[in-house]
């Protein structure tokens, strides 16, 4: 985990058009969810959900050694860029004390079937896991946002969509951007994965996005996204995590 790293990224969620493009089966280009972080100072409340809630055992999975926090030094929005800082810093929480402090940002929006669009610099220094990646909004995860009313599935039965990854795939060179899907057909070494290559991830700015349509799941990386309006459906909420 490196000290005071930032990350700037733009959400826009995209649904139902159709329309013919080489790489998808269905073209979702009506908005019906964004946050383009136009107000400086604390994110949108209204929008995003900061989960913080230590999982049973008062470790985040995957051995993560950091505590998520609501404080600004760790998100916050500045000149049109949400950015997530992953600090060393000693910081005690829920009656456990960890070396490190991050952000856990929850959407308050969920859908079924539609495009995500993110426009964002991540890091790739040893030892850290930027993700950027859908959850079921059914999950049972004690904290989350919508636990408390729709939580009832267990990992990874309620589905588990990751737009991008680094530093999953062991083997992989820098900048290598992971793709992945979980179900219960693989559980946590899933087969159903992928990814390319991509230019220096912390100096430039990438579109990473992925197109969900009843028959298929898309990955693409800096590929435009087309817009219109639309209602939203709701089934996946959105998260992101370093």
């Amino acid at each position: 985990m490196k000290n005071s790293i930032h990350y700037k990224i733009i959400f826009s969620l995209l649904l139902f058009y159709q329309f013919g493009f080489s790489q998808v089966d269905v073209v979702y280009n009506n908005l019906v969810w964004s946050d383009e972080f136009n107000t400086n100072g604390a994110i949108d409340s209204n929008k995003w959900f900061h989960q913080t809630q230590l999982p049973s055992g008062g470790s985040w999975f995957n051995n993560e050694v950091q505590h998520y926090t609501n404080l600004l030094s760790n998100s916050f929005v500045d000149s049109g860029n949400l950015n997530i800082v992953a600090k060393k810093e000693q910081f005690t929480d829920q009656g456990v004390t960890k070396q490190y402090t991050s952000a856990r940002l929850n959407s308050k929006f969920a859908f079924t079937y539609g495009r995500v669009d993110i426009r964002a610099k991540a890091p790739n220094a040893s030892g850290t896991w930027p993700a950027l990646w859908l959850l079921g909004k059914n999950v049972n995860e004690d904290g989350g946002f919508f636990d408390s009313n729709f939580g009832t599935t267990s990992w990874p039965a309620c589905g588990e969509i990751d737009i991008m990854e680094h530093g999953i795939f062991p083997g992989q060179p820098i900048n290598y951007i992971g793709a992945a899907i979980h179900t219960p057909s693989s559980f946590g070494n899933t087969l159903n994965k992928g990814g390319i290559q991509a230019s220096d991830i912390s100096q430039n700015y990438h579109i990473y996005s992925m197109n969900w349509s009843p028959n298929q799941i898309t990955f693409l990386l800096d590929v435009a996204p087309r817009i219109r309006r639309n209602p939203d459906l709701r089934k996946f909420l959105f998260y992101i995590i370093w």
